[in-house]
């Protein structure tokens, strides 16, 4: 049984958490925060086997195998390159880095090292990801043409939403899943990307409007905000019907419709613990295989989701303070 490791003690890595307790082919093993208080609190609550009071502490650590990156995206760069060069497999939060310029060092570094190195976008290890492309590639809905996505929280009374220093705003937390949504329907070979976005007094998107165009005449129009709530629907038309996704951040339904908007067919989400689960079996079954990415989530894409980031916040002037030094 792999040893996990989870760095960072926040929200998130108690999802994980109860993801790998509710699991059990996992084993719990550490939780390393900044402070040994916090991790101590979070090991006795979840089961975990040792309470690290930094992160250091716990690479250094030889039973730890693999370690997921729970922590702020502005640190993630630093916090990969430290458990790679201690020698440890990684699950890395989305957003995987700040830019694409981190993201194919950190990933040279993993291919030099031997040793996994994946993101959690967790939509991608999804089963449903595969029932939308059956859907679509068994012609449910003729030749696609056109898909929208939108993913709106009202979140921005969480601070590091707004800080520049933490990497904040809509795009990176929020607008990666339509751009990740985009990239699984239609692939990525855009023609242009172009996007509008409403900025904050400190300088980060707080809402965006993103438009891909592909090079065989497909459109992509995606939306993501901190503002408000939104539906969260997928839409993917074709010149015959179109299906619609429930929540393409957790995929919980899909609907087929035909040419006049009759419904057809309904798919419904599998049982899930958490929906985490995908990623962490991914990662052991790529361990276990002795390979250095996950089929569902290749280093490449991840660079191209990086690159479409960095591209629409040039065209915002949204320049975060730590690129200074990559």
């Amino acid at each position: 049984m792999i040893k996990a490791g989870i760095i960072g003690a926040g929200t998130i890595a108690e999802v994980m958490a109860d993801t790998l307790r509710r699991m059990g082919t996992v084993e719990r093993y550490g939780i390393a925060a900044r402070e040994y208080v916090r991790a101590e609190a979070f090991a006795r609550r979840w089961g975990f086997r040792k309470a690290y009071g930094s992160y250091e502490e716990m690479v250094r650590d030889p039973e730890v195998e693999l370690i997921y990156i729970a922590t702020p995206h502005s640190h993630h760069a630093a916090h990969i390159r430290l458990c790679l060069e201690n020698g440890k497999h990684v699950l890395c939060e989305k957003a995987f880095t700040v830019n694409a310029a981190q993201a194919r060092e950190v990933l040279a570094l993993a291919e030099a090292k031997g040793l996994l190195l994946t993101e959690a976008v967790w939509t991608r290890y999804m089963p449903m990801r595969r029932t939308l492309e059956a859907i679509i590639a068994g012609g449910k809905i003729g030749v696609p043409h056109m898909l929208t996505a939108n993913l709106c929280y009202l979140l921005g009374d969480r601070e590091r939403y707004v800080r520049p220093e933490l990497a904040g705003g809509a795009l990176l937390d929020l607008g990666i899943y339509p751009l990740n949504f985009a990239a699984m329907v239609f692939g990525g070979q855009i023609e242009s990307i172009c996007g509008q976005a409403v900025m904050t007094e400190t300088g980060v998107d707080a809402q965006n409007s993103i438009t891909l165009r592909y090079r065989d005449g497909k459109m992509a129009l995606l939306n993501s905000s901190f503002r408000f709530s939104s539906d969260r629907r997928g839409l993917v038309y074709g010149d015959q019907g179109y299906v619609e996704v429930a929540n393409i951040s957790n995929f919980e339904r899909l609907d087929v419709y035909g040419r006049n908007r009759e419904l057809l067919e309904t798919y419904a989400a599998p049982k899930q613990i958490t929906g985490y689960e995908y990623e962490v079996e991914a990662c052991v079954r790529a361990i276990e295989n002795g390979e250095l990415e996950c089929a569902q989530l290749p280093h490449a894409e991840t660079i191209r989701m990086m690159e479409w980031m960095d591209e629409l916040r040039g065209q915002w002037g949204m320049r975060y303070p730590m690129e200074a030094q990559t």
